[in-house]
């Protein structure tokens, strides 16, 4: 009898089918008798103050229930500390129809409430408002020297480290370099929008229908805000169509459902447009300039990377930008600043590995710059510099295999036939480059619970209040359980998104593989070791002087590992023990000793071809390969779907997302489809995917690091090296578009 092993398999999605078929509801599907409908009116202006607000046409409508304005809304909380969240930052928290100030562009300012959608939204047309318009200040290029030292608090923000004398050594270098690196804001498009569905109960208590990337955390926001118990307010979010970190925070749509909903005393739901998308959180924009300095041979001896970001006027955003320039290579003398200015924006938001994505472009092309002031090949100048350790802690990582995804990757790609110089292959009007770029991404463990339910059938459920962005949460879960318990994957089920189950932190930061998947290995094995005593009671039981580690669980069976003929089901074991089910909850919380003798991080390589049409500077991206070490796979199939899918974001990231700001309004014009441009089937062409095995020990007891983000740092970078390799041509704004090559 083998022990079945899926870790590492490519397992097909166990929710697959329920959502090619329509089966899977999303937070603006679930109906209810007597639901109303919610429309949010947005403000005209960036800045300013409402004068005057008039509801009457609207409140004239056959169906409509209420416009609820800053005038006659209600405010059940008035401390900054009743709207603060997980994921909240320094400053106060913006309220919804709180006040008659305009702070940003689409701000909510009244909620029309009727008997139906169509109704609510054309009674939003007739709201007539009247304003005291200012002059927005949203320009972040004008704020080069008006920047200041981004505070502390927001959770995962770490302020960068200087190290060594970099002016020093950066002065004696016989090689320099400098250069500025910018990039405009970027907006989350997750096809499913924001909504949220409030269902109030015959007990008054509320259920509540949320897109987020964290149930306890909106449960919590909503219990502080409206002052209410854990067990008046129920929340849930069991599938979701898109995250990328636009759902990690509370979206204004569910303030207002929540608060039409109590004071209508009826069932409420609130949908966003696309429109409505770009009203809250992007990433943010940001100036950053990088100087290198080298011997001859390519040894750095200096770097500095600054950087300047946007933030809201009212909550203070900070993301680590700066600090990879501290890690991925080493250096004894590094410099790095991270400052902030404030704009009149939405506050900014995490989005797919946050600061990351952005400050690894500016220093994986400013040593391609270098490499070509050296004459030496770009992948010899990192391998030249490969850090053994993290300099930034000063702790050696719990494992690292990026020399080996260096070699796998550029062997994969053919690097050994690039040439040398830039515009020296070609295809006709074509011309072609190869770049390529290092990557690096956090390995984080929380505190996260899941508890397990096996039944006298052999049927186990597991569940924990975790969520499932589209990253394969559901398929990995049960992939860990089922091959903890030896339980074939039919025999599984995953619950998550349901405040009812053990709390979990919000998805995101790559982390929850680690987080959750820890716990459900741990509470499974809870459930083994109380099968395993049943099993040794059972009549003439083969196992009663067995020792626990001496067997192994597989297909339903616990048998000796030397002697697989000895076996007990679990059926068999809990029917003799007249036990109809066995439960268990558990905690897992990361190892504090191993948290502090370790620096936990995953490492990519990212290989580019790119061919660029000489007279018309249209850019194709050929080939990716990827090389990953990110520690144990545990989904192979879900796991090269996220790094194909974070080369995918890369590739539009690099060469089309630009959320344009018209600076005289302060509004961003592109607020649609079909003018915010990111990637579509015509601009995707080959992509290779490589995980490098990276056994580690130390990371959490799966061994897994988390691959939602690592795959989408130093794909922008890797691009622009390779378009300058094929038109010698160094753009170093982003995106990178075929004005800015002509």
């Amino acid at each position: 009898m083998s022990h079945p092993t899926y870790i590492g398999k490519p397992i097909s999605r166990v929710d697959g089918r329920a959502k090619v078929t329509g089966e899977a509801k999303y937070a603006a599907e679930f109906n209810t008798p007597g639901l109303t409908y919610g429309f949010v009116v947005s403000s005209a202006i960036t800045k300013g103050t409402i004068t005057g607000i008039d509801a009457t046409e609207a409140l004239g409508l056959p169906g409509v229930l209420q416009v609820f304005t800053h005038e006659n809304a209600p405010h059940p909380a008035r401390l900054d500390r009743s709207f603060k969240d997980e994921d909240s930052l320094s400053g106060s928290p913006f309220r919804p129809l709180y006040s008659p100030d305009v702070k940003f562009g689409q701000q909510p300012i009244a909620l029309v409430v009727a008997e139906s959608y169509e109704v609510a939204r054309y009674a939003a047309s007739l709201v007539r408002v009247e304003y005291a318009a200012e002059l927005p200040d949203t320009d972040l290029a004008s704020k080069r020297k008006h920047g200041f030292d981004a505070p502390k608090g927001k959770s995962g923000f770490e302020a960068p480290k200087s190290r060594g004398n970099f002016k020093s050594a950066m002065k004696k270098a016989p090689v320099q370099f400098e250069a500025e690196y910018t990039h405009m804001p970027e907006h989350h498009n997750p096809l499913e929008l924001f909504g949220t569905t409030v269902v109030l109960e015959e007990d008054g208590k509320l259920t509540i229908y949320d897109k987020t990337q964290g149930v306890v955390n909106n449960q919590a926001y909503v219990m502080k805000v409206f002052g209410l118990k854990k067990s008046e307010v129920r929340l849930l979010s069991p599938y979701m169509g898109g995250g990328f970190g636009s759902g990690l925070r509370p979206q204004y749509q569910l303030y207002l459902a929540v608060m039409a909903a109590r004071e209508l005393r009826r069932s409420v739901r609130v949908v966003l447009t696309r429109q409505q998308m770009f009203s809250f959180g992007h990433r943010p924009g940001t100036l950053q300039t990088v100087a290198l300095g080298a011997d001859l041979d390519g040894t750095l001896q200096a770097i500095s990377h600054e950087a300047l970001a946007e933030t809201s006027t009212f909550e203070n955003y900070t993301e680590n930008v700066v600090n990879w320039s501290g890690m991925l290579y080493q250096c004894d003398n590094v410099d790095l600043g991270y400052f902030l200015t404030k704009l009149d924006v939405f506050t900014p938001m995490d989005m797919r590995a946050p600061g990351a994505a952005t400050g690894v472009i500016a220093l994986e092309i400013a040593l391609d710059e270098l490499s070509y002031k050296l004459n030496m090949d770009p992948l010899e100048l990192r391998l030249k510099n490969y850090a053994p350790e993290n300099q930034m802690e000063g702790k050696p990582f719990s494992s690292k295999a990026l020399r080996e995804a260096y070699a796998q990757g550029a062997e994969r790609f053919g690097w050994a036939r690039r040439a040398s110089q830039p515009r020296a292959t070609r295809e006709g009007t074509k011309l072609i480059g190869w770049g390529m770029a290092s990557g690096m991404w956090e390995a984080k463990q929380g505190k996260g619970s899941a508890k397990a339910r096996l039944s006298v059938t052999g049927k186990l459920e597991v569940g924990s209040a975790t969520a499932d962005i589209g990253t394969g949460t559901y398929t990995a879960m049960t992939v860990i359980a089922a091959e903890t318990l030896g339980l074939p994957l039919d025999q599984v089920t995953f619950r998550l998104g349901d405040t009812d189950l053990p709390e979990a932190p919000f998805e995101g930061g790559s982390r929850t593989v680690a987080t959750v998947g820890s716990a459900v290995k741990e509470v499974c094995e809870k459930i083994a070791k109380q099968v395993f005593k049943l099993a040794q009671k059972v009549e003439n039981s083969p196992l009663a002087d067995a020792d626990f580690d001496e067997v192994e669980f597989t297909n339903g069976y616990v048998q000796r590992r030397d002697e697989p003929a000895t076996a007990v089901s679990f059926t068999e074991a809990m029917r003799q023990g007249e036990v109809m089910y066995l439960e268990e909850e558990t905690t897992a919380i990361p190892s504090v000793v191993n948290q502090l003798r370790f620096a936990y991080y995953s490492h990519s390589a990212v290989f580019v071809e790119v061919e660029v049409d000489e007279d018309l500077g249209q850019i194709c991206v050929r080939r990716v390969v990827s090389a990953i070490a990110g520690g144990r796979v545990i989904s192979l199939k879900t796991a090269t779907s996220q790094i194909s899918g974070a080369i995918v974001w890369g590739i539009s990231m690099a060469l089309e997302e630009e959320s344009v700001l018209d600076q005289n309004l302060g509004r961003f014009m592109n607020h649609n489809l079909a003018e915010y441009h990111v990637a579509v089937n015509a601009d995707i062409h080959d992509i290779e995917v490589i995980f490098v095995p990276e056994p580690d020990e130390h990371v959490n007891p799966l061994g897994a690091k988390g691959l939602g983000e690592i795959g989408i740092v130093g794909v922008p970078a890797a691009i622009s090296n390779a378009i300058y390799h094929a038109t010698g041509k160094r753009v170093r704004d982003f995106p990178i578009t075929l004005d800015k090559l002509l």
